[in-house]
């Protein structure tokens, strides 16, 4: 069942459990979001980027979310714009149908972040749908950050308060620690759990973790095992998730464990047959990858059962 986000993340947000937000760029990873919330018995949040939408193209994102989420109608789902650039960039996923969008003004100053964020909301909630934006900036934090830089880099609890109160947005992204993509962390992974409590107790609505892919071992190995280069990558630990959870996350998007595992799967089927070339053969078991890494996820997030 399509549903605004606020419907899914404002029960987490009340029960204190996280919603993976899984992003898709094509059939295959849809499917395997869908057959996993199905197996977990778990809400989900399906997320389309800028550039995913220009892959796909917007009619076939949201008709493909429509399709499946109708498929399975025990399933509350909502279809959210993954960082949205602009108020042009919401309005025209708004208008297509997606019931949840992020506005990303994040590396603008202050101000201009809040008069972005309130016009997006302004046209948004007019339409039933969910608002998410995001202050501080995903660096990730090293080891030898100072105080200043890292002030400077991660949210400010006065600076988010003021923001909900301003914009009316309906959840925030607070930068704790966390950096998109496999390459996190330079040292020991680190993140700002009393800022995080700070920015909930202050905000007292559902916050997001960006950057939050885990890399499992499991994951880790396939992938290196049929040739592929990790880099000494290191993601969120599990545990890390959890706590970030009991500090006020609801919202917790994932995307490069997917890609990871699903590619893992088409180098070994590529690798043991080089005669294949029955595309099915490659994407079965991609998928397969990628669901059992999703049920993972809503078991260690909390929201496996609360479908």
């Amino acid at each position: 069942m399509l549903v605004s986000g606020s419907e899914i993340l404002l029960k987490a947000h009340k029960e204190g459990y996280g919603v993976g937000a899984f992003n898709f760029v094509n059939f295959e990873m849809l499917n395997a979001i869908f057959n996993a919330a199905l197996e977990a018995n778990s809400p989900i949040i399906v997320q389309a980027s800028e550039g995913a939408i220009k892959y796909m193209g917007i009619d076939m994102a949201v008709g493909l979310v429509q399709i499946l989420s109708k498929r399975y109608p025990q399933i509350p789902v909502a279809l959210n714009l993954d960082h949205g650039t602009s108020f042009e960039s919401c309005k025209k996923a708004i208008d297509a149908g997606f019931t949840s969008v992020m506005i990303d003004a994040s590396h603008h100053p202050f101000e201009e972040n809040v008069a972005m964020t309130k016009e997006v909301v302004q046209y948004a909630h007019s339409k039933g749908v969910s608002v998410e934006a995001e202050l501080g900036r995903l660096m990730g934090i090293e080891d030898n950050i100072s105080v200043d830089e890292k002030d400077a880099v991660l949210v400010n609890p006065d600076e988010a308060e003021e923001f909900v109160k301003e914009t009316k947005v309906d959840y925030l992204a607070p930068a704790i620690g966390t950096s998109h993509g496999a390459f996190k962390f330079k040292g020991e992974p680190k993140l700002d759990f009393a800022r995080l409590q700070e920015v909930k107790r202050r905000t007292n609505i559902p916050l997001v973790l960006h950057g939050a892919s885990a890399i499992p071992q499991y994951v880790r190995e396939a992938f290196l095992a049929t040739g592929g280069d990790l880099k000494g990558s290191k993601g969120v630990p599990f545990e890390f998730l959890q706590e970030a959870v009991k500090g006020g996350i609801n919202k917790v998007n994932i995307d490069t464990d997917l890609r990871i595992a699903f590619m893992a799967e088409v180098r070994r089927v590529a690798n043991e047959d080089p005669t294949q070339f029955d595309l099915r053969k490659f994407f079965t078991p991609g998928m397969q990858a990628m669901q059992k890494v999703i049920v993972e996820r809503m078991q260690v997030l909390g929201s496996a059962g609360k479908a």
